[in-house]
């Protein structure tokens, strides 16, 4: 039977071994990616005097900003640390030139840009220490196996493994103690040291007003962006109702006048009259019933967010999968904030994307320290290209969901596939 200690142990072997593969997958994107995105920051914001750069530049900021939207969430699902952005919205209508001068004054922008050269040094140093601690031992195990012996006949050093010189089984062997030196001190220090790449990354993205002033300033922005949308929901509700409901009420209610009025003198005509009374009388219910469902949909206040988001990929014209996975029901406003974000971009993928297929993962976690976390992705194999941007849905999203202090993050190569990924924090009731 397997003691405390022996699990505590591969409980710890276990977590090391996610830290590692997941500090590899950033030694692998780290350089590639910065260096790419830098370079091409570069070219385009020269070429802004020739007016090049006005058309290039806010495609290459939006890969940035893509680039860096990816990072913070990997920041607070692999790290821990919460890096959250403060982009200044883009003011819809802005012609190219605006536009272009916009993002370039934007601080969070010009954050970004310093992040890369950053990124792309002591950023992949911090991401290599923790990989190379917990897979290097490997090679030194495999040396003391008999690898040894494709190097050296044992008469002279034919390979080093660190400061180890290889020239037989005894040297073989020091090496294979020194990779499991190495390995204990991975399996102790590769979470904080992969904690400590993502710290170095928010010490570069993160606004440099200070945490309380930034969150300050976000919450500001969020309570107006809030109001804004809820004005505009008003609007349209009051819009629905007057051009379509309320117009086949009035209709009917002066078809009835009518039908009062021949009874008596046509009832043929009467008849027609209440055929076509009862029919306004659906249209108008379903119109309505349409309406309450923009507002919030029975099925999400019935069932949950679960199988509203499994109702709602039903209704799409292209094939979704849903993997859902929640325990209990969460508060009200964050089901409506989760169902109409999911909603967004399952609508954004069909119009947009060219997609024939979509994956929605939804699942609820729990995070040291941060309380529980409500993940969503959604994944299509569109033509890709979505950005956010002025006036786009993601646009709307991300207001939605900042919120709730929620993260959105888009990647979204040209040519796909696009995935999208949304956080929110939350509890289960």
């Amino acid at each position: 039977m397997e003691t405390n200690g022996d699990s505590r142990k591969a409980g710890r072997i276990r977590t090391a071994a996610h830290v590692g593969m997941r500090a590899l997958v950033l030694v692998v994107v780290v350089p590639v990616g910065s260096i790419v995105l830098f370079a091409l920051s570069l070219a385009s914001i020269v070429l802004v005097p020739l007016g090049i750069g006005i058309v290039t530049t806010p495609l290459v900021l939006a890969a940035v900003r893509g680039f860096a939207d990816w990072r913070r969430l990997m920041a607070a699902r692999w790290g821990g640390v919460r890096i959250p952005p403060a982009y200044r919205p883009v003011p819809e209508g802005a012609n190219p030139w605006a536009r272009c001068f916009h993002l370039l004054g934007d601080p969070a922008v010009r954050r970004d840009l310093l992040w890369l050269p950053v990124d792309m040094t002591a950023g992949f140093v911090t991401a290599l220490l923790p990989a190379a601690l917990l897979l290097y031992p490997f090679e030194g195990f495999a040396l003391a196996a008999g690898l040894w012996r494709a190097f050296t006949d044992g008469t002279e050093v034919g390979w080093w493994y660190g400061f180890v010189p290889i020239d037989g089984q005894s040297s073989a062997l020091a090496a294979g103690a020194l990779g499991a030196a190495l390995f204990v001190v991975g399996v102790f220090t590769a979470p904080s040291l992969l904690r400590l790449h993502f710290l170095l990354t928010r010490s570069v993205l993160a606004s440099g007003q200070g945490e309380l002033a930034e969150r300050v300033r976000v919450l500001t922005e969020t309570r107006r962006d809030a109001v804004d949308t809820s004005a505009a929901e008003l609007r349209r509700i009051e819009r629905d109702l007057h051009d379509g409901a309320q117009a086949r009420l009035v209709a009917m209610g002066m078809d009835l006048g009518t039908i009062e009025a021949l009874i008596e003198k046509d009832p043929a005509k009467a008849r027609q009259l209440i055929v076509q009374a009862r029919r306004s009388s659906a249209d108008a219910l379903t119109e309505l019933r349409d309406l309450v469902r923009g507002i919030h949909p029975p099925v999400l206040a019935e069932r949950g967010l679960g199988d509203a988001v499994k109702a709602l990929a039903l209704r799409m014209p292209i094939p979704a999968e849903i993997d859902v996975s929640l325990s209990g029901r969460l508060g009200e406003p964050v089901e409506a904030a989760a169902y109409f974000a999911v909603s967004e971009v399952l609508t954004n993928a069909v119009k947009h994307s060219g997609a024939q297929r979509i994956w929605v993962d939804m699942h609820m976690h729990h995070i040291p320290k941060r309380g529980g976390l409500l993940r969503i992705t959604v994944i299509d194999d569109g033509q890709g290209g979505a950005t956010i941007g002025a006036g786009s849905g993601l646009s709307g999203v991300e207001r939605r969901l900042g919120t709730f202090d929620g993260v959105l993050a888009v990647n979204s190569p040209v040519g796909g596939p696009t995935m999208v990924s949304m956080e929110i924090p939350c509890e289960l009731s």
